[in-house]
């Protein structure tokens, strides 16, 4: 009997180790599986990186401040700037071609001036067809200017005498044509009623406004004609330079 009970209390002895040897490792997994969860809760919460921040994205503000300049503007109408009286005569004889309002936006001055049909004598008197020595075609090409430009019928207006001398007269017809120019591009809204400083180094009195612009005494016929590097005013008279 006794060896009987101590074989009872041997297995029953196996039988609890085994127990707490099971509970023990199933509580392991269970920290295990736990421990797991709570890291793949953490890394699904954490903030996503990859979203772009919100500064990056353009503002009102400075969409709105992305506006044309005036000279572009200027460029897209060549016609936005007309003034005078003759200007929509002029529009409808040439209304289109080289010697159109958009045609002569497209080319230098001295260019633009050789297409314009009502310009062939100022034409010829800064390309040499007057006075052989006096040609400024490459000079009035190649910078920014405001071109007082007269008509053929101021030339025609002139004494023939006048014209004669200024055949042989270098100097004299150099002093009369750069009176014409004025450095800078000068639209209308901003000539009116100014002093300006010509190339020849006297000043022109610019007076009036609209289609009663004047230069001097020479009424302005159609100004505000743009070329590619100059704002051009054709006028009624050949401007001269006072006399020293």
């Amino acid at each position: 009997m006794a060896t009987t009970q101590r074989r009872n209390l041997s297995i029953l002895g196996i039988a609890a180790i085994s127990m707490l040897g099971l509970a023990g490792c199933g509580g392991d997994d269970t920290a295990s599986d736990a421990a797991e969860t709570s890291m793949a809760s953490e890394t699904s919460m954490a903030p996503e990186t990859s979203m772009a921040p919100e500064s990056s994205m353009p503002t009102e503000t400075g969409m709105a401040g992305m506006e044309p300049s005036a000279s572009a503007d200027a460029m897209m109408d060549p016609a936005a700037n007309l003034v005078g009286p003759g200007c929509d005569d002029y529009a409808a004889e040439n209304p289109e071609g080289d010697a159109s309002v958009d045609g002569m936006a497209l080319a230098p001055v001295a260019d633009a001036a050789s297409n314009n049909p009502i310009l062939s004598q100022l034409t010829a008197a800064i390309s040499g067809g007057i006075n052989p020595d006096v040609d400024l075609v490459d000079t009035l090409n190649s910078g920014e200017f405001t071109v007082f430009a007269p008509v053929d019928s101021a030339f025609e207006a002139l004494p023939e005498e006048t014209v004669t001398e200024l055949e042989t007269d270098t100097e004299g017809l150099n002093n009369i044509l750069t009176y014409h120019v004025v450095e800078g591009m000068i639209q209308p809204a901003d000539i009116e009623g100014t002093t300006q400083t010509t190339l020849q180094g006297e000043d022109v009195e610019v007076s009036g406004s609209g289609d009663e612009l004047m230069v001097n005494d020479a009424s302005v016929v159609c100004g505000g004609v743009q070329t590619s590097n100059a704002v051009v005013y054709l006028i009624d008279a050949v401007l001269m330079p006072p006399t020293s």
